[in-house]
């Protein structure tokens, strides 16, 4: 058991859906990223997704590829991430971590010396958008054996044929993108999202979140009342790009988490 799964059987008992908030490792800087992602849990965030800065984040819209920048503009490393879970650590351990990035990072670090080294950070599970199912091998499951949960992503365009091989592997939950496309490229809209989820859980046990275009609380209650919970990324990594203040960050991850969980 995992400190995700250990969440998602408290919410489960609490009848509660669960709010995931992604932010940038060290965006807009190492010290105001920690402050950020410190104040997560206590804003109604049952897991936070940490993002790991890449130059290539293909999945990734302009507001995320721009805080990725800032990010490494800013000195931001993979080490430097881990040692930002590892501070966050110290305060709680409890709350999730997932790190989410791209292979390229773990793979010059060596993924022995990765797993390692993120299980002693803190880190519970991994999203890496640039691994399919074919490349199990590879990463997901020396994760897993290792004691991380490998989450797989889940489209509107992962068919039945599809599917199983996504979710053969996958632990934790599973990731439904809402839309086609990257990050912060269109709106959730829960008529759609409702059937694609029940077609998935139809499939596994696993909890179903959902992410990409929810950019509100009303939003995410409309979202997360068809899921098990939902996920909001870009309209938080906005506030932060703008320089708004850490506090106004958090008390509209505050309105974004009451609304998840009033579904």
């Amino acid at each position: 058991m995992t400190r995700i799964d250990d969440t998602f059987a408290r919410l489960k008992a609490e009848r509660k859906k669960a709010f995931v908030a992604y932010v940038m490792a060290g965006d807009p800087d190492c010290q105001t990223s920690l402050e950020v992602v410190k104040g997560l849990p206590g804003a109604g965030v049952d897991i936070i997704e940490l993002g790991i800065p890449f130059t290539d984040p293909m999945a990734d819209g302009p507001t995320i590829q721009l805080a990725g920048q800032r990010a490494l503009a800013g000195g931001q490393t993979l080490e430097k991430t881990l040692e930002l879970a590892a501070e966050f650590r110290k305060g709680d351990n409890v709350t999730p971590i997932v790190a989410m990035g791209y292979y390229n990072p773990i793979y010059n670090r060596g993924v022995e010396t990765f797993l390692k080294d993120a299980k002693a950070a803190g880190i519970d599970g991994l999203i890496v958008v640039d691994l399919p199912p074919e490349e199990d091998d590879e990463l997901c499951l020396p994760a897993q054996r290792a004691g991380l949960n490998f989450i797989r992503l889940a489209t509107p365009t992962t068919d039945e044929r599809r599917l199983p091989t996504v979710l053969r592997n996958t632990s934790g939950f599973v990731y439904y993108v809402s839309i086609t496309g990257i990050t912060g490229a269109a709106e959730a809209q829960a008529a759609d999202v409702g059937p694609e989820v029940a077609r998935i859980k139809a499939r596994t046990d696993l909890p179903v979140i959902v992410g990409f275009g929810v950019n509100s609380p009303e939003r995410a209650e409309a979202v997360a009342a068809v899921a098990d919970g939902t996920v909001v990324g870009s309209a938080i990594v906005k506030l932060i790009g703008e320089g708004r203040p850490v506090a106004e960050v958090l008390d509209f991850v505050r309105q974004l988490a009451e609304g998840a969980h009033r579904a």
